[in-house]
């Protein structure tokens, strides 16, 4: 299955126990069988179309935060550069697909039309600094609740 739009085109197998039609701007999604596998994949078929057409429509959007002294990020040429406290810089080559913004040095904006892609872009950027739960610095999502512990008793 092939989906167009606006903000690009996007293209994603799916089982042979689903089937789909479309017609007149609508498309059905049905399990072939009763069975759980037929079951499972009808709704992972389904929303799997609904991300591809929101994607092409609309697009995603991930915000990272960042938390620290000194920790900051900056996009230039199609590479961010990260300073998270490390020796060194961490560089990620951002995909063409992706945009990768930041409107302040601790604050990153990924957008793009693959729900996935976009997901899985902001992670590997959270996982060179997760979130700790005794100062609370690293790179967190926005709106994420870090719970914080107390530190040692003196």
């Amino acid at each position: 299955m092939t989906v167009e739009g606006k903000l690009g085109v996007l293209s994603q197998s799916f089982p042979a126990s689903v089937e789909i039609r479309h017609a007149d701007q609508l498309i059905e999604v049905a399990p072939r069988s009763k069975s759980d596998n037929s079951q499972a994949a009808w709704g992972m078929t389904r929303a799997l179309l609904a991300n591809m057409v929101t994607g092409v429509s609309t697009g995603f959007r991930r915000y990272l935060d960042i938390e620290g002294v000194g920790y900051r990020a900056a996009f230039k040429d199609g590479i961010l550069n990260l300073q998270l406290g490390y020796s060194h810089d961490v560089h990620i080559a951002v995909p063409d697909d992706l945009q990768v913004a930041c409107p302040r040095p601790t604050e990153i904006e990924i957008s793009g039309a693959s729900r996935q892609r976009v997901g899985q872009l902001a992670a590997e950027i959270r996982a060179f600094r997760p979130p700790e739960p005794y100062k609370g610095k690293g790179v967190r999502y926005r709106g994420e609740y870090v719970r914080r512990k107390e530190g040692k008793r003196k």
